[in-house]
């Protein structure tokens, strides 16, 4: 099965314009998540796709392969399909752009899970601890069945008491795998769909649908760049 990792990269970000390419200890965001999927499949299996000239010279000047798409995606998953028009793989590793310290074993073990059983949708995740990152609205929650399927992805804290309690929780890891026919059902719907518009995160589309997304742990927790207070705790988690 061909593969490659893609890293979808947008400018027009509605809470941090410009994140990919802000600085972080001198390299701007986007190459961070590059060198680390490099050191995960190899510089060679890697691209950045985006619709935005500045990135295309910014990742062009350090040697990422890059793919033009078109402005009109509305997600970083519908990206990775159009890109895929042109790579044509068996399947797609997508590694959010905004993810500098997304770690190389986790990318290796979701393509490794993804060959164990190949045409399933495979997301990451790792689990909380800290009831401040439960609650928090930009961290995407997860609740999974017995085998690890995904049952519900949420911003909102979820699972919780009746009486609103925390006593564990699981994040979303914005590492995924989608087979090429995944990819082209992602792209044939060319609206989100009601509850993936109201909570903004992608991957319900497919739960949406009835199609399955298998959830594994890894044991990382990564930081996202979501607003621009989030690059100094990046820069602190690096210095450290």
């Amino acid at each position: 099965m061909e593969c490659a990792v893609v890293i979808p990269a947008r400018y027009q970000s509605s809470r941090f314009p410009g994140k990919p390419l802000v600085n972080i200890l001198g390299k701007p965001m986007i190459q961070h998540v590059w060198e680390r999927c490099s050191a995960a499949v190899g510089a060679e299996n890697v691209y950045v796709a985006t619709d935005n000239d500045k990135i295309y010279e910014v990742c062009n000047a350090f040697g990422a392969k890059v793919i033009m798409t078109s402005s009109e995606c509305l997600t970083g998953t519908d990206r990775l399909a159009e890109a895929n028009l042109q790579l044509d793989c068996d399947f797609i590793i997508n590694v959010q752009g905004d993810e500098p310290l997304i770690e190389p074993d986790d990318i290796r073990t979701v393509i490794a899970k993804y060959k164990e059983q190949p045409n399933t949708v495979v997301n990451a995740m790792c689990a909380i601890y800290s009831e401040d990152e439960f609650r928090s609205f930009t961290v995407p929650k997860v609740v999974v069945s017995k085998t690890g399927n995904l049952l519900y992805m949420s911003r909102s804290p979820i699972p919780v008491t009746k009486n609103n309690e925390y006593t564990f929780g699981y994040k979303q890891v914005c590492i995924y795998a989608f087979s090429k026919e995944h990819l082209v059902f992602f792209a044939s719907h060319k609206e989100k769909t009601k509850i993936e518009q109201v909570e903004d995160i992608e991957i319900l589309r497919f739960i949406e649908n009835d199609i399955p997304v298998q959830m594994i742990e890894v044991p990382s927790s990564s930081i996202a760049v979501d607003t621009p207070g989030d690059v100094q705790r990046v820069i602190m988690r690096m210095q450290n």
